[in-house]
């Protein structure tokens, strides 16, 4: 386990976050995430880490503050720890996902969970998001409870099996695959920013949706620089190309494929209906009353901030898991996100169509009965993907 545990948090330290000699790296993760998070500080100083800071959070204190705490803690933020976040510039971030207990909130009230966010820490994210300025990764931490969740049975060793197949930790020379992926989702941006679309066209069961695009908003993939040139790789793994939409310009409806983990709950069957950019309709099997209090109480919460592109040689989606985590199931197919776009995507100042707002979720929309096409200025309708396959040559 120990190897294990030092190759992982090897390719997350050094291929990642990159950590570079004499930053802090800063280091998010539940405490039921203790054995990764020490190989993780292990391998942060190896890799020349001025000083590794380790910030445990549980889920249990998070849900006797919903249940029990006054309606101001829902948003509080502490100066503390804004002044901790805004530290986080100019150094390293790991954050680690893979809920040990996805529906601890499940059975408290979802319009209370929905509004439990602390938006001042995601203005300060948003800024260092902007500026490029903090080199970072999310990466998954196989815990018995997501064992449990993804198989019903805590084998954490068949998870970390699934993990590392993913991660790319199979092949003889791991850093080497994954500059090959990278290079493979880099060519297909460059393909979507050469077509110069208009917007996108969705249509599979329960969807048919219109999403408008921006002209100085770029497609990007999962690989990323710094301004002082450290390339890191946001999300390990990470299979998707995205861009951020005229949130201005969304017509229609579409509807989740996989379940969404969200806040200590799971949204399953979410459905949003759109006219003139704003969601007028939400409506799903579990979950609705969370997602509604998120777009009630969060400025333009309502409003598409991201759409990414993913297709069927995703190694998540070859895998054949549902793992009840977005970081890990938005790589396996095709997802949108409401809320905030994201503003290192945009060349030049952002207009009024560029989404703000102090929240961002992810959901899966993905299948092999999606269609998804490229419109062009003209009305032309360019294949994009069919049955999960990329179709732009």
């Amino acid at each position: 386990m120990d190897e294990r545990l030092d190759r992982y948090a090897e390719l997350v330290v050094r291929v990642g976050a990159n950590v570079q000699p004499g930053q802090e790296l800063f280091l998010h993760t539940a405490v039921e995430h203790h054995d990764l998070a020490r190989a993780l500080a292990r391998q942060a100083y190896r890799a020349g880490a001025a000083y590794v800071h380790v910030l445990y959070n549980d889920a249990h204190a998070r849900r006797a503050m919903i249940e029990l705490g006054p309606d101001e803690a829902l948003t509080y933020t502490p100066g503390w720890l804004k002044t901790l976040v805004s530290s986080f510039t100019g150094n390293a971030l790991i954050a680690t996902t893979g809920d040990p207990e996805p529906e601890l909130l499940a059975d408290l009230d979802g319009e209370r969970v929905g509004r439990a966010v602390q938006r001042e820490i995601w203005e300060l994210r948003l800024e260092q998001f902007a500026e490029n300025s903090v080199n970072w990764c999310g990466a998954g931490a196989p815990s018995e409870g997501w064992a449990r969740q993804v198989f019903g049975e805590p084998d954490v060793d068949r998870l970390w099996e699934k993990v590392f197949f993913c991660m790319r930790l199979d092949e003889p020379d791991p850093v080497a695959a994954w500059r090959e992926h990278l290079s493979r989702l880099e060519e297909r941006t460059m393909r979507l920013n050469e077509l110069g679309a208009d917007s996108l066209r969705y249509r599979g069961p329960g969807t048919d949706l219109t999403v408008g695009l921006l002209p100085n908003v770029r497609w990007m993939s999962g690989a990323a620089e710094t301004p002082t040139g450290i390339r890191y790789v946001a999300n390990m793994p990470t299979e998707e190309i995205f861009t951020s939409p005229d949130a201005r310009r969304t017509e229609g409806t579409i509807r989740s494929t996989l379940p969404l983990p969200l806040a200590g709950q799971i949204i399953r069957g979410l459905e949003l209906t759109f006219e003139e950019g704003r969601a007028v309709r939400v409506e799903a099997e579990t979950g609705a009353d969370l997602v509604r209090s998120h777009l009630e109480t969060i400025e333009n919460a309502d409003r598409l901030g991201e759409v990414a592109l993913v297709t069927r040689e995703s190694r998540v989606g070859e895998s054949g898991t549902l793992f009840y985590d977005a970081l890990y199931d938005e790589n396996a197919t095709c997802h949108v996100a409401y809320g905030a776009g994201l503003p290192f995507l945009v060349d030049g100042e952002p207009d009024g169509g560029f989404n703000v707002a102090n929240i961002h979720v992810d959901f899966m929309v993905g299948g092999p009965e999606l269609e998804v096409d490229a419109v062009l200025a003209d009305g032309a309708e360019v294949p994009l993907i069919r049955n999960e396959e990329w179709q732009l040559a």
